[in-house]
């Protein structure tokens, strides 16, 4: 009897960020296609990808400007050696792109992933400082709670002990700063109107470490993984400050925020501050094709500049960098975004949909907070409101949730016991309405 195509997939493949015992109750849906924020199985059922595929898809599956500009590209140029080679599509990006990033980043790095582009950006700050005359500056600092990619050293800087804590004895020493907590203040502080006594453990472990910090990397505005947990644009503006005073690079991981999910174009907008290094990933393409950038200043550059029996050149490198397919994605990415004001349109969904969240959702008993910033709206499931207890973690509420919401074509996949709408900035009031309807019904069930 011929396998059907879950069980030729769970016979071949080791799927990402799974525990496979799981796919014995819950096998993989196979996609046979996808149009807007909509997939549809090999049997017809249809899914609304609230979660925009791991966040990337920026504009809706099968975005008509992007498959165009990905078909004229694949006609002229696939792929080619980026190492003393180029091509128009990289070199007009890079072009666009420098008048869209915060002013004073310059110099543009192509990579294949998000997590290569944080190796990069570790890599760079740290013989920055080897070549700058300040060779004891080698450790890094982080938040608690944030992620920035498997490689080991993404993981290295991440402290999220789901992902790290198997790997601690092959991973760098790095620094952890206790990362801002506004569901759970421990000042009794609100979000909105907070002025960030927590800042007092970054100035404490930079009084501490600041003089040999290479680097400080975050997730500006939101730490995605930890729960879509939001913080003040007031903190990062503190954290540069904090970053100058000491002669410490800032690393922006803008792979999740960047290209208007926190509603403006990147996050560190809001808070009126250039990184010294940017990364930037996932919407980038709109989620088509593994590309990402690390982008720098004149100075980081500059450092490497010099004749090469110096030993000072950047020998850092992937395969497909610079691709052409990639290039033209995002560059259709960015017609759309101008063309079509999808942010502009973006930021009135959004308030609609707090208003609409708040009126559904703001007094169940065991939603502890709606939190948001741009289209991203997450909902942390509590078992005691008014304590902000949680759940037990072997309850495992969120993937019960996200089963029951599958079955009614809502691919609403937790963080924990965080359920969240991050949907392709092009999604429709009445989609958004039809996904409240499914979230509406999987807790009143639970």
């Amino acid at each position: 009897m011929e396998q059907s195509m879950e069980q030729q997939d769970l016979e071949l493949i080791w799927h990402p960020c799974s525990q496979m015992k799981d796919y014995e109750t819950l096998p993989p849906m196979v996609i046979d296609h996808a149009h807007g924020c909509w997939l549809y199985d090999i049997h017809g059922k249809a899914y609304l990808d609230i979660v925009s595929s791991w966040w990337a898809n920026l504009l809706g599956h099968t975005h008509p400007v992007l498959n165009a500009r990905i078909k004229a590209q694949l006609d002229r140029l696939e792929h080619v050696i980026f190492a003393n080679f180029t091509h128009e599509p990289a070199i007009t990006l890079a072009r666009r792109l420098q008048k869209l990033v915060p002013p004073g980043l310059s110099k543009f790095q192509f990579h294949d992933n998000g997590s290569a582009a944080v190796e990069a950006a570790l890599k760079l700050c740290f013989q920055y400082h080897q070549q700058t005359g300040h060779p004891e500056r080698q450790k890094f600092l982080c938040l608690t709670e944030g992620y920035h990619g498997e490689t080991v050293g993404a993981l290295s800087v991440g402290s999220m002990d789901l992902f790290s804590l198997k790997y601690k004895p092959m991973l760098m020493e790095t620094i952890h700063v206790e990362a801002p907590d506004c569901y759970r203040c421990p000042y009794g502080k609100q979000r909105d109107d907070c002025t960030c006594p927590c800042f007092g453990k970054a100035e404490e472990a930079f009084a501490r470490y600041g003089k040999e910090a290479a680097a400080m990397i975050v997730e500006p505005l939101l730490q995605g993984s930890a729960g879509m947990r939001i913080y003040p644009a007031l903190y990062l503006k503190k954290l540069r400050k904090l970053c100058d005073g000491y002669g410490v690079k800032l690393i922006a991981d803008e792979i999740a925020t960047g290209f208007g999910r926190t509603g403006t174009l990147f996050a560190c907008e809001q808070a009126g501050i250039t990184p010294d290094v940017m990364c930037l990933s996932k919407g980038l393409t709109g989620g088509y094709l593994p590309m990402s950038l690390t982008v720098t200043t004149q100075e980081i550059y500059d450092a490497f500049y010099d004749d090469y029996g110096t030993h000072k050149a950047f020998l850092h490198s992937h395969t497909y960098a610079g691709n052409p397919l990639g290039c033209a994605a995002a560059l259709g990415v960015l017609d759309v975004l101008e063309q079509q004001q999808i942010l502009l349109k973006a930021r009135e969904t959004a308030r609609w949909l707090t208003k609409e969240m708040e009126g559904r959702f703001g007094k169940h008993e065991h939603i502890g907070e709606i939190r948001h910033i741009g289209l991203i709206h997450a909902l942390e499931l509590v078992a005691d409101r008014k304590s902000k207890r949680p759940f037990p973690a072997e309850k495992r509420l969120g993937y019960q949730l996200y089963q029951k919401a599958l079955a009614r074509g809502l691919v609403l996949r937790p963080l924990g016991d965080v359920l969240y709408f991050n949907p392709p900035l092009t999604i429709a009031k009445e989609e958004l309405t039809q996904a409240m309807e499914v979230l509406g019904e999987v807790l009143r069930e639970s």
